[in-house]
């Protein structure tokens, strides 16, 4: 049993609570208590305590190229050229130690759970290794060393186009062939204690159509959370219009693919039907601006669509940068920028994004709250930086979700243990871990081109 005291926690609703004591036992909350001084004895966290944050979609390798991608690349396709040579040369050691290091560098920003939208399967040919899922288990087994809980969203990627042309190049790395071989070997990934298994439709382009209806009866049956990227670009919506001659969204709506186990990624470019749709079935949206805005893919209509029904929460997707903070405010600020005016989300409408409504999305429901019998999962932000100080005096939840960064971060606890204290990740030295697995994917990736 271990008993926090935290200055100040948000407990739900606008605005956060004053010395709130908190005891964990057996990794869940047994009780929690506002208003109360520290006892003797308590671990103290001083500022603002959250609950851990959900990183509800993630392509961990991207991380290798962060930097990378800002000179001479000049749209969202040769952007992916990029991300798939060092793609092309992973393996399964590669992987770890990349994903390793950058889910670390999560749990220095306040993540405890993360989402992988999970597509490089085989080896390079395409062929099976000897276990079919060498790549998830090292993803996974990279997350639970770094300190997260992760939801493998196993992603199946078929065909090239909405006309069913071959995968080929790096792609074969992602194919398994036909959805049943897919089901087949997610199959046998199995669940543990920090590890769930998630299903995801890569997008109406590079599966199906005749596979989503089956692969959403199989989500729903296994109790496994289905993700899914949605109108991401324009070019998305058009190849739809020209195949089935219906949006992303009417396609899936038709499959029975929307509903509220069921998450749609970026939905950035949506009619006044799709809007409905997906509010309608009460499907969440995974926002991820910060990869949205550095692709030039657009604002997405978060507003509208929690006003429809659809619950928000966020990703750090293409890990341009990794601080929730900013991906939770950025929903709000795009939203003023082509709205001209201020106001759309309430503070509790961010919070709840971060983490209620984002752990709930990759199939962790019991996460994301401060409440008695919930999972002891904890991020303290400090309130006295130089993008904090003043908080005390004035509405600290709201200064905080407007100004902290991942660099305000001091504190982590997952499942009542810590993972991050006074800023330092106790097990992972993150920035010499990250410098040595991106210079081997990148070298890599640099001898597979040669």
């Amino acid at each position: 049993m271990t008993t926090f005291h935290c200055e100040q926690a948000w407990l739900g609703g606008d605005t956060a609570s004053s010395d709130v004591l908190i005891v964990s036992h057996e990794g869940r909350i047994a009780s929690v208590t506002a208003g109360v001084p520290a006892p003797p004895g308590a671990v103290v966290l001083s500022g603002l305590t959250l609950p851990g944050l959900a990183n509800t979609h993630s392509h961990v390798f991207h991380r290798a190229i962060r930097g990378h991608s800002q000179s001479g690349v000049a749209d969202f396709w040769l952007w992916r050229d990029l991300m798939y040579s060092v793609a092309e040369a992973l393996t399964p050691e590669s992987m770890y130690d990349l994903a390793r290091a950058t889910y670390a560098e999560m749990a220095l920003s306040g993540v405890t759970s993360v989402g992988e939208f999970h597509y490089v399967h085989h080896q390079p040919g395409g062929e099976r290794y000897e276990d079919p899922n060498a790549m998830s288990r090292a993803v996974i087994a990279a997350a639970g060393d770094a300190g997260l809980r992760i939801t493998l969203l196993d992603t199946c990627y078929l065909q090239a186009d909405v006309h069913g042309a071959a995968l080929t190049g790096v792609q074969r790395r992602f194919d398994d062939g036909s959805w049943e071989r897919w089901a087949q070997r997610v199959e046998r990934l199995g669940d543990t204690p920090k590890a769930r298994t998630g299903a995801a439709i890569h997008s109406v382009r590079a599966v199906p159509r005749s596979a989503m209806a089956p692969m959403a009866r199989l989500a729903r049956e296994r109790g496994w959370p289905l993700h899914v990227h949605l109108s991401e670009q324009p070019a998305e919506n058009t190849a739809a219009h020209e195949a089935f001659g219906l949006t992303p969204t009417e396609v899936l709506a038709s499959e029975g693919v929307l509903g509220d186990t069921t998450t749609a990624v970026h939905a950035t470019h949506l009619t006044d039907g799709d809007i409905e749709a997906l509010g309608g079935s009460r499907t969440y949206i995974s926002m991820c601006c910060t990869t949205e805005r550095d692709l030039a893919d657009g604002v997405g209509p978060a507003v509208r669509l929690l006003a429809a029904g659809s619950p928000l929460c966020v990703g750090s997707d293409a890990h341009m940068m990794i601080d929730l903070w900013e991906e939770a405010r950025a929903i709000e600020l795009n939203e003023r920028l082509v709205s001209g005016q201020r106001g759309h989300l309430s503070i509790g409408d961010l919070a709840r994004a971060l983490t209620i409504d984002g752990s709930a999305s990759i199939g962790w429901p019991e996460a994301g709250e401060i409440a008695e019998g919930k999972l002891a999962d904890l991020v303290t932000v400090r309130l006295d930086s130089p993008r904090t100080a003043g908080a005390r005096s004035g509405d600290s939840l709201a200064h905080v979700l407007f100004a902290a960064t991942a660099a305000d971060v001091t504190d982590v606890v997952a499942g009542g243990e810590p993972v991050v204290r006074d800023g330092r990740h106790l097990s992972i030295d993150v920035g010499a871990d990250l410098e040595r697995a991106i210079d081997h994917a990148l070298g890599g990736a640099r001898s597979a081109r040669q």
